[in-house]
This record gives C-alpha cells, sequence and structure tokens, in this order.
C-alpha cells in the first residue's frame, strides 16, 4: 500500500521519541533528520522534505513541547499538522459554474488512467445527485472513445461523441447537448502524449479558450514518484490547472507525489484513485492521509464507505432486529456483502486506529467471502433464521453442501456469535454516545472484527 514504508520509518523514529521521558532539542533534532532520510527514499522533494523538517523542528523545540509532560506526543502531532498543510490543510471541493453547466477539462499524459478517472468522477457526480455528461475529445489514441463509451456505461452516464471532428468543435458542442438535456456538468476527456509537447498544449490551450472551463484536473500516476510532480509543474506553468487527480495510491507507491504536488505546484490534489473500480475515488482530504501516514487510521473515511452501502432503512432494520434480539445468519450474510461493497478489505480494514501494522503481514483472500456466502446458503431457510437448530448432523450436510469442512461450519458459527455479541455492545454504546445505527455502531460487518473475518487473527483456517 502507499506510504507503507514511509509510515514504518517514521513509526520507527518516533519510537526513540517514545522512550525518552524528556526531550532535549538534540533530540529533535535527530529525529527530524531520520523524518527527512524518510521522506527521501519516499521521493518526495528534496526541498519540501527540508523545509518541512526545518518548520517541525522550529515549532517543536518551543519551550511548551520540551516542558509538556508527553514531549513525544507533542512532537508527533505537530509532524501531523505539518503534513496536513504540506498536502493543503483543506479538502479542495469542484468549482461550480455561475451557470451550468460547469465544464471540467481534464488532462494528462498517455497512459496516466485519465479516461477510467473521467468515468469515476463522473460516476462520483452522479451519486451525489448531479447529472454530468462525459465527452469523447481524445480522437487520437485508438479505440480512446470506445472505451470512454464502455466505462460510461459501467458509471451508468451518457457519452457525447463526434467521431474524429476537431476536439474543440466537439467540446463546444457537448456543452450545448448538455445545456438542452440538463447536464449540469461537462467533463472533457482529452487527448494524452507519451510526452508532454506542442502540439498537446496547443490544443489543450484552445479548448480553455473557447469554453473557460471551470475546473482543469491533471491525472498523473502516483506510481512515476518526482516524475508526476515534474508533470504537474510543466502542466501548470503552460496550462494553468486547478487541481490534481492522484491515481494508484492503493498500489505499491512510495507516496512522494502525494507530498510534494501541492508544494511545488500550489495546486490541490482534489482527488485520488484507491483502486481499479469505478467507485474508487475519494475526495483528497489532507488530514486524513497524515492521518494514515502516521498509522493513525482514517476513521473518518471508513464511516463515510460505511454509509454509502447501507441507507438509513437498512441501519434501522438492523437496528430492530438487535433490539429484539433476532440478527440472523442472514443478517450477517447482508453484512459480509455490504463490507465487500466497500473495496479492498486490506485497505479498508487498514483505516482503523491500530490495525495497519497488524494487517502488514496477514494475506487476506477475497475469495473467503465466497467460502462464507457458500457456508450460509447451503443452509436451509429454518437454519438461516435460527441458527440453534443446527446440530453435529446438519452441520455434516451443510459441510458436504459446499463443499466446506465441518471445521469450517463451527468456525463460521463461533464467528457468527462473536458478531452477533459485539454489536450487542456497539448497540449499547450507540444508545449511551447517541450515535446509534449511523455512527461508530452503523458499520456493516464490523462487529466481527479482528476475529470476525474469515482470514483475520482468530479466524483464519481455511478460510
Amino acid at each position: 500500500m502507499a506510504f507503507e514504508g514511509l509510515s514504518d520509518k517514521l513509526g520507527a523514529a518516533f519510537k526513540k521519541l517514545r522512550s525518552k521521558g524528556k526531550l532535549s532539542e538534540a533530540d529533535v533534532k535527530d529525529a527530524m533528520r531520520e523524518v527527512r532520510l524518510a521522506l527521501l527514499e519516499a521521493d518526495v522533494n528534496y526541498k519540501v522534505a527540508k523545509d518541512f523538517t526545518a518548520k517541525v523542528v522550529e515549532t517543536a523545540v518551543g519551550e511548551k513541547v520540551m516542558e509538556s509532560l508527553t514531549p513525544a506526543q507533542m512532537v508527533i502531532k505537530i509532524v501531523n499538522d505539518q503534513l496536513t498543510q504540506l498536502m493543503g490543510g483543506e479538502a479542495a471541493g469542484l468549482a461550480n459554474a455561475n451557470r451550468p453547466p460547469c465544464v471540467i477539462l481534464m488532462c494528462g499524459l498517455q497512459g496516466s488512467g485519465k479516461t477510467t478517472h473521467s468515468a469515476k468522477l463522473a460516476k462520483l457526480l452522479k451519486s451525489k445527485g448531479h447529472r454530468p455528461l462525459l465527452v469523447a475529445c481524445d480522437i487520437y489514441r485508438p479505440a480512446a472513445i470506445d472505451q470512454l463509451c464502455v466505462v460510461g456505461e459501467k458509471a451508468g452516464v451518457p457519452v457525447f461523441r463526434m467521431g474524429t471532428e476537431n476536439p474543440v468543435r466537439i467540446a463546444k458542442e457537448a456543452v450545448k447537448h448538455a445545456k438542452d438535456h440538463g447536464n449540469d456538468y461537462v467533463i472533457l476527456d482529452t487527448a494524452g502524449r507519451l510526452h508532454i509537447d506542442e502540439q498537446l498544449m496547443d490544443e489543450l490551450k484552445n479548448i480553455k479558450s473557447t469554453l473557460e472551463p471551470a475546473e482543469i484536473l491533471l491525472v498523473v500516476d502516483a506510481m512515476t514518484g518526482q516524475d508526476a510532480v515534474n508533470v504537474a509543474a510543466a502542466f501548470d506553468e503552460a496550462l494553468g490547472i486547478t487541481g490534481v487527480i492522484l491515481t494508484k495510491l492503493d498500489g505499491d507507491t512510495r507516496g512522494g507525489a502525494a507530498l510534494s504536488v501541492r508544494a511545488v505546484t500550489g495546486k490541490p490534489i482534489k482527488f485520488a484513485g484507491m483502486g481499479e473500480k469505478l467507485e474508487d475515488l475519494e475526495v483528497f482530504h489532507p488530514s486524513r492521509m497524515a492521518s494514515r501516514i502516521l498509522g493513525m487510521g482514517d476513521v473518518m473515511s471508513l464511516i463515510e464507505k460505511a454509509e454509502q452501502q447501507i441507507t438509513d432503512k437498512e441501519a434501522e432494520e438492523l437496528a430492530r432486529k438487535l433490539q429484539e434480539d433476532k440478527f440472523d445468519l442472514n443478517d450477517m450474510l447482508d453484512q459480509f456483502r455490504q463490507i465487500q461493497k466497500m473495496g479492498d478489505i486490506k485497505s479498508m480494514l487498514g483505516m482503523i486506529p491500530g490495525m495497519g501494522k497488524q494487517l502488514k503481514d496477514v494475506d487476506i483472500d477475497p475469495r473467503q467471502f465466497s467460502r462464507t456466502e457458500a457456508i450460509i446458503l447451503s443452509m436451509t431457510a429454518a437454519e438461516r433464521a435460527k441458527p440453534d437448530l443446527i446440530n453435529p448432523s446438519r452441520k455434516r450436510r451443510i459441510a458436504a453442501g459446499c463443499g466446506q469442512r465441518v471445521e469450517d461450519v463451527n468456525r463460521l458459527l463461533k464467528q457468527y456469535n462473536t458478531m452477533r455479541q459485539m454489536m450487542k455492545q456497539l448497540k449499547k454504546m450507540g444508545k449511551k454516545g447517541g450515535k446509534g445505527m449511523r455512527g461508530m455502531g452503523g458499520f456493516p460487518g464490523m462487529g466481527g472484527m479482528p476475529g470476525g473475518f474469515p482470514g483475520m487473527p482468530g479466524g483464519r483456517g481455511r478460510f
């Protein structure tokens, strides 16, 4: 996962600080030297890394920090605050046009994921109640128009195309079409090149001068490290971008681009691609990303993911069943299915504070959920509704029906009982805290952690 190496090195540096009851200025400077090296290894721009650690030292060596009861924690808080500021401070939303439609010009080098992320952005906007229109302005790359049509259909968003007409004319006609058909966002998927060239920039400049887009979003691949920052700087100088979409932040990337783009270009990262699915696009929150880097988790993003998958009606129904102690295996199956919809299981669990290190060497096979589903579906309706009916002979029949072992059936039933007990506890917490099922107690399937997930410690076996 992104930032994994950086997180480990920062954690080691802070561990040394925590081992000392009182900190001297030399202790802080030594720790920041290690932090600077960790940032450089993560492919952060040299000047950015140097300025960052200098600011931390300047803030941390004050009397308030050095004389506090927990100086190491104060230093970590300062690092967290500085990381947040380095990446932009606040989340930057999309601009709104004074008069719809709002035109978004998507640009970037070939292979950066521009077409896919145009569809991801369109799907995200649609989920927020907007009516976006995708526009095929890449007339050069073979099958680019067909690709946009395919991802547009998957996203449930219409695609405007005019074949190999001039891209400027296509963009103009698309805006007219959007006005006539009530589309409030127009997303222009423009042509990319293998490198920055005058022809590419001239075409983009012509589209910009003709349509005056509210947003010019540059799509860059986080896997390219400092090259991504150099590309961002070049596009910004020539075109004046308004923001960046950073792709592949879920991959094995060192993360330097995310920490350097804002400092080098002055333009915010607005969205982050966190997976291959069309729904795997997140609003980039600097504070949440800083928490992930420092191993503090990202509970807010996890809550948002959960709330996207469970409606108020479903939450109320689940709360009612818990209240009446009627949570059965059908409900457990629904919970697991909702978890699967939330995206990559390991990255999702990594958002929970303290879980990142525990999951580092744990291999979670997505097929584990399919096996769990097979066991539950091998039961009769009565057995799913009343698990207490399942005796040894029924367990043997269920195991044979799904190609699993009796031990696997026993393990699932144990997970069910654990999940049921945990959800009762969360219900009580919800009552005390006033959050209910839509708050911390409302995560689909969260009650079984850590042993409640097949493949997790306490629930491993063949699952």
